[in-house]
């Protein structure tokens, strides 16, 4: 302990960065960052269960995303205009401050508002991080490194998925918000104290019109994706005028950034081709990571019938196949190149998606925890990358920005897929049971009682046999859409320029 201290206190006098610290610290905070994700999803059934609101299930993980999503491209340029370690420790105070909220819900509507909190923290935490890695290592160290990040995300999320199970099952699911807290302080620690960088003094121009206009955009969209078919018709006034609001928004987003001094998302670098279609494909992957961890935990707890550790460990495979994935990505995009990588990824997303197209409840819970592996396979192979061949493509002062945008795809994928997903499955089981329940007092948040292993023991055997029939065939609608997303997926990596020179990766 005590050397450790003193590489601490001889670090900070020198003003050098301890880069092996630093990156420990970094580690800390995309664990916080990833294990969230999972632990979060796994819990949503007792949570949902405790609080009530099945048709507010989206909005948790969508309020958070959103955040993420518009705040990501702000934060990744206050990164590049006054240094990462400032907008990183903003970052993290704020995640914290939303996270110690979240626990203390005691309704769903004030816990979707304390995860926007959580959200506009998110946004800054995990763009920053890679950004910061971007920084201190050459590109060869970069592709080794980001796999050993990118894999932080799936080694820590095969705690998640357990720990979100075991602490609704054996505490309270208030916990799986409070362990970031210690997390989220040692990885501050960390970055304040051994990360040192020299920042350009000058006035600095802010383009918070671009901003506002992509959060009103944004917003407008995911309301339709969530409420449209459920609590507003498609062709009423409502969803009408905000698919509106929607597409001028983000018309003004695009002529805004065009004039801006400072463009939170400098439309030049989407001209290459690497960078197009990295972030196109990471949006879709985004929708298919969202398609699993949100809605597999909700088959298994309720139609399935097992426990939430369980529902917890068909998530884990997925957890073991990423790390695996992104390691090996690190040396195959030195060896084969991004497109050939990214090909493979594509490949291995398309299997886990058919995996889910025919489960059924008697395939039990083993069946879905091997297309999680696969998927979790294409996740890692995929993600690193794309983050090496788009740092390597940019200068150190788009750096930050061109990281937040793969972040910013990645958000919003996962930020529509949880609104148009959600959707679909609201939509879907809503006319199933209009359909089959006419004279009967049910509704869509009658399925809270399948994620409540008292309230559903409780239930009268044709109403079951009812609302798990009816979440089955919903669920069904969901996994098609997140099978097409892999093919689009696929097609797009397909378009990935080959390399211009042997040998040369960054090229690739």
């Amino acid at each position: 302990m005590k050397p450790l201290t003193n590489q601490i206190v001889q670090s900070y006098k020198r003003k050098e960065t301890n880069r092996p610290l630093v990156l420990v610290a970094i580690i800390i905070g995309m664990f916080m960052a990833a294990i969230e994700g999972t632990i979060v999803s796994t819990a949503m059934p007792g949570i949902v269960g405790d609080l009530g609101g099945f048709s507010k299930f989206s909005w948790v993980f969508s309020a958070y995303l959103l955040m993420s999503a518009i705040t990501v491209l702000l934060f990744g340029k206050l990164s590049d205009l006054f240094g990462r370690k400032p907008i990183y420790t903003i970052g993290i105070v704020v995640f914290l401050i939303g996270s110690l909220l979240c626990g203390f819900a005691e309704s769903m509507e004030a816990l979707v508002i304390y995860r926007l909190i959580q959200g506009v923290g998110a946004g800054a935490v995990q763009p920053i991080a890679l950004t910061i890695v971007g920084d201190m290592y050459s590109m060869e160290e970069r592709a080794k490194i980001q796999g050993y990040l990118a894999s932080v995300w799936g080694i820590s999320a095969i705690a998640g998925p357990a720990l979100g199970g075991l602490f609704v099952q054996y505490i309270d699911w208030s916990w799986v918000f409070w362990m970031n807290i210690p997390l989220g302080i040692l990885s501050l620690i960390g970055i304040l104290l051994l990360l040192h960088e020299t920042i350009d003094k000058e006035k600095k121009s802010i383009d918070y019109a671009g901003a506002g206009l992509l959060l009103v955009s944004v917003s407008a969209l995911m309301i339709v994706l969530i409420e449209g078919g459920v609590h507003w018709e498609w062709t009423s006034l409502p969803i009408l005028g905000l698919i509106i609001l929607s597409a001028a928004g983000i018309s003004l987003f695009f002529h805004v950034e065009r004039k801006a001094k400072e463009p939170i998302m400098p439309l030049g670098i989407w001209s290459s081709p690497v960078i197009a279609i990295s972030n196109s494909v990471t949006f879709t992957t985004g929708i298919i990571l969202i398609g699993v961890s949100s809605f597999l935990p909700t088959f298994v707890q309720g139609v399935m019938e097992q426990s939430p550790i369980v529902a917890g460990f068909t998530l884990t495979t997925m957890s073991i196949g990423w790390p695996i994935a992104s390691t090996a990505a690190g040396n195959l995009v030195i060896k084969i190149g991004f497109r050939t990588t990214s090909v493979l990824g594509g490949i291995s997303l398309i299997v886990g998606s058919s995996i889910y197209l025919v489960m059924t409840p008697e395939l039990g819970p083993i069946f879905a925890g091997v297309g999680s592996f696969f998927i979790g396979v294409g996740m890692g192979l995929t993600s690193t990358t794309f983050i090496v061949a788009i740092q390597g493509s940019v200068s150190w002062q788009q750096r930050g920005i061109a990281t937040a945008t793969n972040m910013f795809m990645r958000t919003l994928g996962s930020a529509v897929g949880a609104a148009l997903l959600g959707g679909i499955l609201n939509s879907r089981l809503q006319h199933y049971l209009t359909e089959r329940a006419a004279n009967k007092d049910i509704s869509i948040n009658s399925a809270n009682q399948l994620l409540d292993e008292t309230k559903r023991e409780t239930l009268d055997p044709s109403l079951l046999d009812l609302l798990q029939n009816g979440l089955t065939i919903s669920l069904k609608w969901v996994y098609g859409g997140v099978m097409v997303l892999a093919l689009i997926s696929f097609v797009l990596v397909l378009f990935i320029p080959k390399p211009s020179k042997k040998g040369n990766p960054a090229r690739s």
